[in-house]
């Protein structure tokens, strides 16, 4: 069943090993994955970057969280999350604030209409993830979230 990647990425030579495989099939894997998460985003002008913040943000409720406590949950790393931030808040999708007993923590909070977009996007979110691998048996999607985890555990 295995060597698909080979032709899809039209390769000549073999892989240099089964790993880099691995690694490659990865990251088609999520490119093709996030392509469709894209355009359900795109009417909301939104990154998956930025859906993720939304998301973190509905999350810590209204207390909110700082810069930094967003970045520890993010899904994938973004070195610039104050620019993320920025445009965020532009769009009045989230308000920031310093606290007034440490002025250096600022705490970020969804807005209303933040909310309004997450509640939109809720259903038809949940509908890509499940249409995306509905091809997939139960106990192989939970297989392949074993091995995905057992990968992450070596760092």
């Amino acid at each position: 069943m295995g060597g698909k990647l080979l032709k899809e990425i039209h390769k000549v030579r073999p892989f240099d090993c089964l790993q880099q495989e691995v690694f490659l099939n990865l990251i088609r894997t999520a490119d093709h994955l996030m392509r469709g998460f894209e355009v359900l985003l795109k009417p909301y002008n939104l990154s998956p970057t930025q859906y993720n913040i939304l998301r973190i943000l509905r999350g810590a409720g209204d207390c909110g969280i700082t810069c930094k406590g967003i970045g520890e949950h993010l899904i994938t790393r973004d070195p610039d999350i104050t620019r993320l931030l920025d445009r965020l808040e532009a769009r009045n999708l989230i308000t920031r604030q310093r606290d007034t007993k440490d002025r250096r923590v600022v705490s970020t909070r969804l807005t209303p209409e933040g909310a309004k977009i997450l509640r939109e996007l809720d259903k038809p979110v949940m509908e890509m993830h499940r249409s995306q691998l509905a091809h997939m048996s139960e106990m192989k999607i939970t297989q392949l979230i074993d091995l995905l985890e057992e990968v992450r555990s070596a760092e």
